[in-house]
């Protein structure tokens, strides 16, 4: 399995750096799609704060074309519906690092976990890009970085969850965000002011609000698990301050946005998800944002190895994706190339990576196991007209899965037609007493 893996590895990268090459030569691409989409350019565009909640961490979202808020099946559900903690299926900790314009990158480790219905994570995430300074002579006179970290808190629950409906999952997103601006100079001296990038550094408070759901709907494969999902929610809900060491005052507008999304599974191996999210200004709600749409594909061609592919419109400037994921070692690689026309056509400045560490379901594949066990076995005494045997059978399953509905209903089955043959032996009793 670990030569296979590798192999693939080898494979994937060929196809990237492939690509990634022929994107040196797409300038004239670039300004095409740009007319074609000028429309799509909204007036309000680029007029928001901490833009870099607007950047992917990587992974598999970015893969799939940031088309996640109605999949959200593995740790990138943070950035997209904070209410997929409560049903992802592992423990899961992961890092990511996502290549950017000219040196600027992101940065970021994530972790969640899953108890019974609750859903909890984490993550923390800084976007930096050098900041120098010239003065009139063109000499260098100072050198930083620009910053914008962010710190989110995650919880969820899915409610009335069950065999046929998997249950309505709500959730949250407590975040907060720092812009750090680095000290500039004096126009004068030439000395760096002390303090002085701190009047432009800003703080955020936000919140996340999402939904998601499961359902089956033209299925074509065997599985307990429903092969359609569908989710809304909000993002960046929140403000900014700045100015400290000064006057405090309420910094630009956050990248506050609605989205919803759905995905589908008609077989085993294959995914497609897809997105639609309408940004706007909380505090000026009349003033009409341009939307922006994603779709996204999965082929699962084995069990630890897949290729993955999406599509972005946002404005005027596309964003195609091709990645892969492969597993070595329990340990789930992600490794991406973004042909995105809003940054560069230089393919080394649009590579993201992430790995990901799988850290078990805390037994829950082991208690499904163990229920399917004890209905089938329940099934094979009332076929044998041990109805009462049956019966706790199926009461020992719902001990271990009380949402396991077919043994709930086949206890009710059972106790109906049970009692109907007790009642059919007292009549046929009280009938043989009368002769």
């Amino acid at each position: 399995m670990f030569f296979s893996a590798k192999k693939n590895l080898v494979i994937v990268l060929t196809i990237v750096c492939s690509t990634g090459i022929f994107g040196l030569d797409l300038t004239d691409l670039s300004y095409n799609l740009a007319d074609k989409f000028y429309s799509l350019t909204g007036n309000y565009e680029g007029t928001t704060g901490f833009r870099s909640l607007l950047i992917p961490s990587g992974g598999r979202a970015e893969s799939l074309g940031s088309a996640y808020t109605g999949l959200a099946d593995d740790i990138s559900y943070i950035d997209f519906n904070p209410a997929a903690s409560s049903i992802l299926e592992n423990t899961e900790i992961s890092l990511f690092h996502n290549s950017w314009i000219a040196d600027s990158a992101m940065e970021t480790i994530a972790a969640t976990t899953r108890i019974k219905n609750l859903g909890l994570g984490g993550k923390i995430s800084c976007f930096y890009v050098p900041f120098s300074e010239y003065d009139s002579f063109g000499t260098k006179s100072s050198s930083n970085y620009y910053t914008e970290t962010t710190a989110v808190f995650n919880v969820s629950h899915n409610f009335h969850p069950g065999y046929i409906f998997k249950g309505l999952a709500v959730g949250s997103n407590i975040k907060f965000s720092w812009r750090g601006m680095p000290d500039y100079s004096d126009k004068t001296t030439g000395k760096t002011i002390s303090g002085s990038g701190l009047e432009q550094s800003a703080l955020a408070f936000m919140a996340d609000i999402g939904i998601i759901t499961q359902f089956n709907f033209f299925k074509f494969y065997n599985s307990r698990e429903s092969n359609c999902r569908a989710g809304v929610s909000f993002s960046n809900l929140g403000a900014a301050i700045t100015g400290f060491g000064g006057s405090i005052k309420f910094d630009d507008p956050l990248t506050t946005s609605a989205g919803i999304g759905f995905s589908y599974k008609p077989l085993r191996p294959l995914t497609f998800s897809f997105e639609f999210r309408q940004p706007f200004d909380i505090s000026a709600l009349d003033e009409y944002q341009i939307f922006y749409a994603g779709t996204g594909f999965c082929a699962d061609i084995t069990s630890y190895f897949s290729i993955l592919c999406g599509f972005q419109l946002k404005g005027a400037n596309p964003r195609f994706s091709l990645g892969s994921e492969f597993e070595i070692f329990k340990m789930r690689f992600n490794l991406n190339y973004s042909l995105d026309l809003t940054s560069s056509l230089n393919p080394v400045n649009r590579i993201s990576v992430s790995a990901k560490i799988k850290l078990g379901d805390k037994g829950r594949k082991e208690i499904r196991l163990k229920v399917d066990e004890l209905y089938s076995y329940g099934l094979s005494l009332y076929a044998d007209r041990k109805y009462d045997e049956a019966i706790i059978a199926w009461q020992e399953a719902l001990k271990l899965d009380k949402y396991f509905d077919p043994a709930r209903e086949a206890i009710e089955i059972a106790s109906q037609y049970s009692s109907m043959l007790e009642l059919i032996q007292d009549l046929t009793d009280y009938n043989n007493e009368q002769e």
